[in-house]
């Protein structure tokens, strides 16, 4: 024994010598000084730059142009002139897929070539101009409908034809069932398919005309086609819908899950080994009642002959559970983890009755010390600052720019359009047709965004100095927060007599200390974060953006660089988090804060690695059966809802 003696004193002098006990050691240190000093004054000329960047945005930008659609004059539908009528109607919809027409690939799909109304509904049902239309005495009031024309003309005076009409876009001569989708009246997909038999447009059969909306507005090869363009959206418009429909029961879920949690951290204090175990077997209990639910329906679908070949991709989720193979998944997957949970539970026993004692002091201090409970609410409200922040600023920098407006030949085949290719400049409220009398369908719409200004030219570099704006004040708060709550349970170890050595307010203590002197320190580790949080971005958008030109050997060492930085993340944080604990005990700097850290847990590699993570895994369980209480309550709520 006295030859491992030598051993272990030079183990430890290789990661440091660790601190002797010092009795006059009361808690955090209270004479410290300011600490990178270097960085605090460059993070504080970044977040100046960043106010800046944000007036600038709000100077030039108007969110309008992204919450309101906008009509061919370019005037926006919803408010104004337009007030009452919230979405925009396309005149012809198949001008917009530019696999089909030449103009819209021109225009680059900015903005469909055709007339754009505002409407205060999108039309429901499947019309077509009436061929009697086309006789010579037919009266356009007859035929046409007025709250879908142009808002500049009007039938009941217009001694124009009704072929006049059509062909100068002045009202539409069809449309198709329509759903409103980000305030567009886009073609619903599943009318497309059951297009009527005595549907016909521009002279055309019955089947000529379903081929052509199939082929322009089908879900088929093409890449530009109007599903394939608008399908993401609608996804994501269900999804909003989806939440809409039924966010008081999930803020009711939220505030059950808040309420339990709480009552579970103070219930520790004094009964954290029934707790435990009581968590413990809730949580085996409600892996069992999942193997058996999974069990259930798959016997009840044992008859089933549905297949996911049958089904294929739809975003009906609904649809998947009347699958039997997705219930054998699940049951498989549940029992997987339910077996898991039971071996980690049978080696690590003797370790959990460690955690459990840990736990219970820890809730004591919670208990001492109710504020700390709050605190978490302040971190949550200062990254919504940041979050609301950088999605206003992002949205106003995108939103910068005037309006851009360009003659398009609405109708090429009518008059000589050759020399219209969507190219000249123009102004809606002087343009007048008569100037292209060889081409009648002549128009002057919308197309884009002015971005050729000084100010526009930058705006991709004004939202990359957003978003790194962005994580490194997000990372800041983080540590903000880490750093006072660990300064505030140091006040709580180092008192010998609790709670009587307990500082007064604790917890706005630490908050006031780091603020003084560390913030540069906080924004050190924070920065180091944020650089390798924007190398994994600039990863994952390289990967994104060469993903159909990498070879396999590219692929896999991008993988590699993704899964590298990944690991380089959670070390950072890992660490992080530790070097915030040493700063708020002692005051140094983060370097060496962080030095010391990092020789602290080599010490004791083993203890925190069984210790730290037996804990984490006994509050994972509180956790996951807080969640799967409040799942198994919102399923079933609606389910009896339903």
């Amino acid at each position: 024994m006295g030859k491992d003696k030598p051993e272990e004193k030079a183990e430890n002098s290789e990661y440091g010598e660790p601190a002797k006990y010092d009795p006059t050691f009361n808690g955090p240190i209270h004479n410290r000084s300011c600490t990178d000093i270097i960085c605090c004054v460059l993070f504080m000329l970044v977040l100046a730059g960043y106010l800046v960047v944000g007036l600038l945005a709000w100077l030039y930008g108007d969110p309008r142009h992204v919450l309101y659609p906008r009509n061919s004059t370019g005037m926006f539908c919803g408010i104004g002139p337009n007030e009452g009528k919230p979405n925009v109607f396309y005149f012809d919809i198949l001008k917009c897929a530019t696999g089909t027409n030449i103009m819209a690939a021109t225009l680059n799909g900015l903005q469909c070539p055709t007339t754009q109304v505002c409407v205060s509904e999108c039309p429901q049902n499947f019309w077509a101009l009436n061929p009697l239309a086309y006789l010579p005495d037919a009266s356009p009031a007859d035929y046409f409908q007025q709250e879908l024309c142009v808002a500049s003309f009007d039938l009941a005076t217009t001694h124009l034809t009704p072929t006049q009409i059509k062909d100068q876009e002045l009202c539409p001569f069809f449309y198709t069932p329509t759903t409103p989708i980000l305030g567009r009246c886009l073609p619903s997909l599943g009318s497309i398919s059951t297009i009527p038999t005595n549907f016909s447009i521009g002279g055309m059969t019955a089947n000529q005309t379903a081929d052509i909306l199939q082929e322009g507005t089908s879900d088929g090869a093409k890449p530009n086609d109007l599903v394939s363009s608008f399908n993401a959206k609608e996804l994501g418009v269900r999804i909003f819908e989806d939440f809409a429909s039924s966010w008081q029961w999930i803020l009711l879920g939220l505030f059950i899950a808040m309420l339990v949690s709480l009552i579970f951290l103070l219930l520790l204090r004094f009964l954290a080994p029934i707790l435990i175990w009581g968590l413990i077997i809730g949580l085996l209990a409600v892996g069992a009642f999942g193997i058996w639910y999974c069990w259930r329906e798959y016997d009840q679908l044992k008859n089933s002959q549905t297949t996911f070949q049958d089904i294929g991709l739809t975003t009906d989720i609904k649809v998947y559970l009347q699958v039997r193979d997705t219930w054998l998944a699940f049951l498989i997957i549940v029992s997987i983890v339910e077996g898991i949970i039971l071996l980690t539970l049978i080696f690590l026993r003797t370790r959990i009755l460690i955690a459990i004692a840990l736990i219970k002091e820890a809730s004591k201090a919670v208990g001492h010390m109710m504020s700390t409970l709050l605190y978490p609410l302040i971190t949550f409200v200062l990254l919504v600052v940041c979050v609301s922040y950088w999605g206003i600023t992002a949205l106003y920098l995108a939103t910068s720019g005037g309006p851009v407006y360009k003659v398009v030949a609405l109708n090429a085949t009518q008059g000589d359009c050759q020399g219209i290719n969507g190219t000249e400049s123009c102004d809606p409220l002087m343009f007048n047709s008569s100037s292209y009398s060889s081409c009648p369908s002549a128009r002057c719409i919308f197309i884009k965004y002015n971005d050729e200004g000084l100010f526009e030219r930058n705006l991709a570099n004004l939202q990359i100095y957003n978003v790194v704006a962005f994580l490194w004040c997000v990372n800041f708060v983080i540590a903000l927060g880490q750093c006072t709550l660990a300064g505030a349970f140091a006040s709580y170890y180092w008192a010998f007599s609790k709670p009587a050595d307990i500082p007064t307010f604790p917890l706005t203590q630490s908050f006031m200390r780091t603020l003084r002197y560390h913030v540069g320190s906080l924004a050190f580790g924070a920065l180091i974060l944020t650089i390798v949080q924007v190398i994994r971005i600039i990863l994952e958008y390289l990967d994104h953006k060469f993903r159909s030109a990498q070879n396999g050997c590219t692929r896999f060492i991008m993988c590699c660089l993704k899964c590298c930085f990944w690991c380089l993340e959670k070390f950072i944080k890992f660490l992080n988090r530790n070097a915030f604990i040493m700063i708020a005990i002692y005051g140094k700097n983060f370097c060496v804060s962080a030095k010391n850290a990092f020789s602290l847990l080599l010490r004791n590699v083993v203890r925190v690695v069984v210790l730290d993570k037996v804990t984490d895994l006994l509050l994972l369980f509180g956790k996951l059966l807080v969640v799967g209480g409040v799942g198994v309550l919102a399923f079933f709520s609606g389910r009896i809802v339903g």
